[in-house]
């Protein structure tokens, strides 16, 4: 079985924090060892765990920011 690996390249933005310390963030996240993507999710305080969360590709990513831009 091979290993899961992850690593935050980038911190991009902490949107909440809860009670325990665990964090909401945005961040770019290399997965075993393949190219950084978008990934929001929940971070325990030392970034040793993480929940579930969702990644995004560049474009996706995009597509998204520009959809939120838009709307007012």
């Amino acid at each position: 079985m091979t290993e899961f690996t992850f690593k935050i390249e980038e911190q991009l933005l902490v949107l909440s924090e809860n009670a325990k310390g665990w964090t909401k963030e945005l961040n770019r996240v290399s997965f075993n060892g393949a190219e950084a993507k978008y990934d929001l999710r929940a971070w325990s305080p030392d970034h040793s765990k993480m929940g579930k969360g969702i990644t995004l590709s560049n474009e996706e990513f995009e597509k998204l920011r520009k959809e939120l831009a838009n709307e007012k």
